[in-house]
């Protein structure tokens, strides 16, 4: 006797159709996935924007109560310079110098003889300018000019 080989049985057509849901559902998954992580970068982008807007914000109405303050002084205007050929000479020495002088240190640059008649009346000079905002007494006996 010949065996015959009997045909696979056709598919079932309930598991066909399982099977293409399963896959699909498989898709949508994965799509929802890529889509939550694309939700998760916007939204912490969104954050980070939301948070630049309120310091520009904060800054603007910051600088506007500045502008609006009147209770700011004004700066004052710097002080007048003598115009007299001691008084300048004097300022010349300091703008020249690195360090704070004193009556002697000047009339040694003005070649003045280092005597108590000369260091007083240079002395003298110095503590007018001081009293005028020219030049700053930072020790006793000790100026300078002040640097902007």
């Amino acid at each position: 006797m010949s065996s015959l080989q009997t045909p696979a049985p056709p598919p079932d057509p309930g598991t066909w159709l399982l099977d293409r849901i399963d896959a699909r559902e498989q898709a949508l998954t994965c799509q929802i996935e890529q889509l939550q992580v694309e939700i998760d970068t916007l939204s912490a982008r969104l954050g980070e924007l939301g948070e630049a807007i309120e310091h520009l914000r904060i800054t603007r109405k910051t600088l506007l109560a500045l502008a609006a303050d009147d209770s700011a002084e004004p700066a004052a205007p710097p002080p007048a310079l003598p115009s007299h050929p001691a008084c300048q000479q004097i300022l010349a020495i300091f703008a020249d110098a690195d360090r704070p002088l004193r009556a002697r240190d000047l009339c040694q640059a003005l070649d003045l003889p280092i005597v108590a008649k000369h260091t007083e009346n240079i002395r003298s000079k110095l503590k007018r300018l001081v009293g005028r905002g020219v030049l700053i007494e930072t020790e006793p006996g000790l100026f300078v000019q002040p640097r902007p």
